[in-house]
């Protein structure tokens, strides 16, 4: 029975007993009226000194009724638990994120952009995987890694705020890019090894061939998830720059290699996802969370202090008290 902060009573229906006192109360104080004889006498003046004493006397009853006040708390056993928590991850998810950081990232149909809405459901994505460790990939033209595998997330998740276009020759190398992860990957111990795909267009870039990469990701057992970033129709791309450098948008189809994503993650058991909005986005980085979860055990240790042993003392106190006081000052009055 949990009372308050850390104390609880292991057995709390000795509480029942309480009910006891009120009625000994009673009949000790208006039941036993006959307890001692009574002299019927005309003048009590000899005697104002026992008078007062005999008065006195039912302090035994109350440090009897204390006692057993006591003693029955005793008996529920308070203790005082302390709960202390270890977690011990089971089975560890090694997972490396290939980004697309080229120019069409900026295109506006989702809100502000494709990148800036990646890097808010990536962030959010990390901060729910605790137990993993997480690298980041990116490429365009190229690739190279960005933060290679690790558990320390306050870096994953610099790097993706940091993800900015115009940091790589343009061009969408998904080969190269899906290639770059599983190299990343290819040394790890992880039981579960996992790569997200994201891209926003078809692959016109690079000396990796996609399915080259496929095949080194499906012989060293990589699940890779793959998305397809973008509207389905047209969307304002970013076409050139003007004078003084701000980009130009102009209203262009949208071109996504669905039919190479569909190919990569059913040959490495992932699976694909087309997203064509912020929120399906969101959608789609909360059910790969799910599909990949990490075995956690939690294991308790309980340490418990009693609380028995000074109630036990304290009744005892009050029936040493009573005896005393029984035996001694109210010897003639009992």
């Amino acid at each position: 029975m949990k009372l308050w902060n850390n104390l609880e009573l292991t057995n709390p229906e000795f509480l029942w007993l309480l009910l006891l006192i009120p009625l000994l109360a009673v009949w000790f104080f208006f039941v036993r009226k006959k307890d001692a004889a009574s002299l019927k006498m005309s003048s009590t003046q000899g005697f104002v000194e026992q008078s007062v004493m005999a008065k006195l006397k039912p302090i035994l009853y109350v440090l009897r009724l204390l006692a057993l006040t006591v003693l029955i708390v005793a008996l529920t056993r308070p203790r005082d638990v302390e709960v202390s928590k270890k977690t011990k991850t089971t089975r560890g998810i090694d997972i490396v994120m290939a980004i697309d950081v080229s120019a069409s990232m900026l295109a506006k149909d989702l809100r502000p952009n494709r990148l800036e809405a990646l890097k808010n459901v990536a962030t959010n994505f990390v901060n729910k995987r605790p137990n993993d460790r997480i690298g980041i990939v990116v490429y365009a033209g190229e690739s190279f890694t960005k933060t290679p595998i690790t558990s320390d997330k306050e870096i994953v998740i610099s790097t993706i705020r940091k993800l900015q276009w115009g940091e790589i020759d343009g061009g969408t190398a998904i080969g190269m890019g899906l290639g770059s992860a599983v190299n990343r990957l290819k040394d790890s111990k992880a039981k579960s090894k996992v790569i997200i795909l994201l891209t926003d267009g078809v692959n016109n870039a690079g000396f990796v061939d996609p399915k080259t990469a496929t095949e080194l990701a499906k012989e060293l057992d990589i699940k890779v998830y793959t998305i397809g970033l973008g509207t389905n129709g047209t969307a304002q791309f970013p076409v050139a720059k003007d004078a003084n450098g701000q980009l130009i948008f102009r209203m262009q189809p949208v071109e996504i290699d669905e039919e190479l994503l569909k190919f990569i993650a059913t040959q490495t058991e992932g699976q694909y996802f087309r997203a064509t909005d912020n929120e399906k986005l969101a959608s789609i980085y909360d059910e790969i969370n799910k599909y990949e979860k990490t075995d956690v055990e939690e294991i308790k240790y309980y340490n418990f202090q009693e609380r028995y042993r000074p109630l036990v003392l304290l009744g005892g106190l009050f029936i040493f008290l009573e005896m005393m006081l029984r035996f001694t000052v109210f010897r003639s009055f009992i």
